[in-house]
């Protein structure tokens, strides 16, 4: 972004069952002690508009102390106010990012200048480090790419770690990159002669090795396209692939962390559309670890998602109104949900734009959290700092947990009313509960896998229509099995557990993380550090805000089999104590089985070419079989729901839902055995989101190898 506007092994024996031999199993061994929480059943009783289920044994991850950051900028005078530090501490805000997106590309630290841009007095380094230190934040600082030097980078580190020991952890190389002008389009300062993705790769590496030489424990991040968002699969002319490819396959090995920036809308976006474009994001945040663990293998999992940047970008409306703070805080928790260590949003001040009126209120086109003060003509923003919706959505999430808490499954039964849920450490469960109807408040029945609420009343915040801050609410409307969420509304209820339940009473701690080990296509050895206390493990998968077990152990690794080829699996496990009690459960791992190597046919998938929003594909396949194949069908499901087929050739096609049937030609002569022929077909595809290759072929119902 620029001111004003976007640019911007342990070893173990294990047991190992079919998943419903085993769900029988410790059906007897290990209760569930589930609660369904749903309200009474009298008749009297008005049917809810929406279910959430919340699941504590399904767990999302472990929230971060950067989880909750903010952008600043070197051009925006009210970085540094007292007010700044007091707003963001009470929003729990953990990182912060600097010098300011696209500014990042021409600034230089140590003479604090950016030729040809402005720099407001008072927002030197130091002055930025008193304000993250104030907070309580860390910042995540962007080295200069666009003009600047490794040497400066490395000069930049030595100031803030060796001489001023400010223990600055996080660093960019460059913002967004690949908007130098590569594909098109520039925005993004770039001096470099050479502005391709190998070239960006190359320095990459510079960079980190001249800082890394300052101070070994700095993280470098990399830039990175957001999948399904422009240019992700566009390849420029001489590279070997698009800049997500090219830039991985060179740097896995020095980077710990990448960064992606989203932005929800256009010119024409709708409040409605923005809030609804968020369900793109979990397909498009895997995706990111897809590449990742493509190009770094086994030590993907070291390697950090920063999504550094984030807002609606309505076209400069409905960016201070209610709908961007209801998006803020499904946005923050639907990405944190997701695999991201840090969700910055863009930005603390940013400067008013178009004026118009959203919910009826005046919405002064700024993608601030913060007020800057400024006027559009004879319309003036507030003073200075006062708080833009978009702050207490943020802040409503703070409502939920802090560094440490546990993340989990929550479902909801409506499109309107989002649900996110944090697994405290001290055994209690919060629940935020999003109503996106303008129209009508959601009455929501609530109900738990995994947790007993006590029969004390819950606490409960709400940030609706009418409140200027989050505000607590006793009036005895709020139970743990029902709620009423306002329209345009927020709600946060928190739980204390039932006396005896939970994993606070289990005598075991949580396991660490899962390693994916071994996989073939249909099974997959996982191993993981042993807990404390742990008479066994259990491996439950998750389905949304459900799970189900699939292995047990009574070591540290199992080996879990009859798994479909080519399927995709998260899995958590949980450990018991001699008592049969389940701890919490660990941090998710994701994985996907592979093809059959001895499989009677071979696909080959190619993407010919992409352009951000569709692409070109061809497919060929053999027949291995030493039979000849005559009449051949062939089947894949798309990965993501946004995937299409527009028109193809050299075959008939149909698609249902997100799966696709590929018939061959009329007049196709048969598939010759043993791989004496091939059938080669292409088709125009479509994408809104993230393009994943499909992972499984089949040729007449047989599932065929890759390559």
């Amino acid at each position: 972004m620029s001111l004003p506007q976007r640019s911007g092994r342990p070893a173990g024996g294990a047991t190992v069952r079919t998943a419903a031999a085993l769900a029988a199993a410790l059906t007897l061994l290990l209760p569930l002690n589930a609660a369904g929480a749903a309200s009474a059943a009298e008749p009297d009783v008005p049917a809810a508009d929406a279910e959430v289920r919340v699941n504590t044994r399904a767990s999302l991850g472990r929230m971060s102390d950067t989880a909750r950051g903010v952008n600043t900028a070197v051009w925006d005078s009210h970085m540094n106010d007292p007010e700044v530090a007091g707003l963001m501490k009470a929003a729990d805000v953990g990182a912060m990012r600097y010098p300011g997106g696209s500014y990042a590309d021409i600034y230089h630290w140590e003479t604090h200048t950016a030729p040809g841009g402005y720099v407001a007095p008072g927002t030197g380094f130091d002055a930025f480090m008193g304000t993250v230190r104030a907070t309580g934040a860390q910042p995540i600082l962007i080295a200069n790419y666009g003009s600047g030097t490794p040497e400066e980078a490395a000069g930049w580190v030595r100031y803030a770690n060796v001489t001023k020991d400010y223990d600055a952890e996080y660093w960019e190389i460059g913002n967004e990159i690949y908007g130098n002008g590569h594909y098109g389009s520039g925005w993004e300062h770039d001096e470099h002669a050479d502005k391709s993705p190998r070239e960006y790769a190359r320095q990459v590496r510079a960079y980190a090795e001249a800082m890394k030489a300052v101070d070994p424990a700095v993280k470098i991040g990399a830039v990175l396209t957001t999948p399904g968002e422009w240019p992700d699969g566009i390849v420029g002319e001489g590279d070997p692939g698009d800049w997500n490819h090219t830039v991985l396959s060179e740097v896995t090995d020095v980077i710990d962390f990448v960064s992606v920036h989203w932005y929800a809308g256009g010119a024409d976006t709708t409040a409605e559309d923005a809030m609804a474009r968020l369900t793109r994001l979990p397909g498009e945040l895997r995706e990111v670890r897809n590449q990742l663990d493509r190009y770094a293998g086994a030590h993907s999992p070291r390697i950090g998602i920063a999504l550094t940047e984030i807002n609606t970008n309505t076209g400069g409306a409905m960016l201070t109104a209610r709908p961007n703070g209801l998006f803020a805080a499904d946005a923050f928790m639907t990405a944190l949900e997701n695999g991201v260590f840090t969700v910055d949003w863009w930005n603390t001040h940013n400067g008013a734009g178009r004026i118009t009126t959203v919910d009826g209120e005046t919405d002064y086109g700024d993608m601030g959290m913060l007020s800057s003060g400024v006027c559009t003509g004879d319309v003036c923003e507030p003073a200075p700092n006062t708080p833009f919706h978009p702050y207490y959505g943020m802040k409503m999430t703070s409502e939920l947990g802090t560094a440490g808490d546990t993340l989990v499954a929550a479902e909801s039964s409506a499109q309107d009313v989002s649900a996110h849920a944090v697994h405290r450490r001290d055994g209690r469960l919060s629940v935020l509960l999003i109503n996106k109807n303008p129209d009508a408040a959601r009455t929501v029945d609530l109900a738990y896998d995994g947790f007993t609420p006590s029969a004390a009343a819950p606490e409960a915040g709400r940030y609706a229509r009418g409140d200027s801050d989050i505000t607590d609410v006793t009036d005895g409307t709020v139970s743990a099995s029902r709620v009423t969420v306002p329209p345009y509304g927020m709600l946060t209820v928190t739980l204390t557990p039932e006396p005896g339940t939970g994993p606070g009473a289990s005598g075991a701690e949580a396991p660490g993380t899962p390693v994916l080990e071994a996989v073939t296509d249909t099974t997959a050895r996982l191993s993981w550090p042993g807990a404390a206390g742990a008479a066994r493990y259990l491996v439950q998968e998750r389905d949304g805000a459900h799970t189900y077990a699939v292995g047990e152990s009574t070591g540290t690794s199992v080996t879990l089999r009859n798994l479909p080829p080519g399927s995709t699996h998260t899995v958590n496990v949980l450990a018991a104590d001699s008592s049969g009690r389940l701890s919490a459960p660990s941090t998710p791992l994701t994985f996907t089985t592979g093809t059959p190597p001895d499989a009677r046919c071979a696909v080959t998938y190619h993407r010919d070419t992409s352009w951000g929003n569709g692409f070109v594909a061809t497919v060929t396949v053999r027949n291995l079989s030493d039979t000849p194949v005559t009449g051949w069908t062939m089947d894949w499901d798309w990965p993501t729901g946004g995937q299409s087929v527009s028109s193809g050739w050299n075959a008939g096609f149909h698609q249902t839902g997100k799966h696709v049937r590929v018939t061959a030609p009329d007049g196709a002569g048969p598939l010759a055995p043993d791989g004496g022929s091939t059938a080669s077909f292409g088709f125009v595809g479509a994408n809104d989101g993230p393009n994943p290759d499909p992972t499984v072929f089949r040729l007449n119902g047989a599932v065929c190898s890759g390559g």
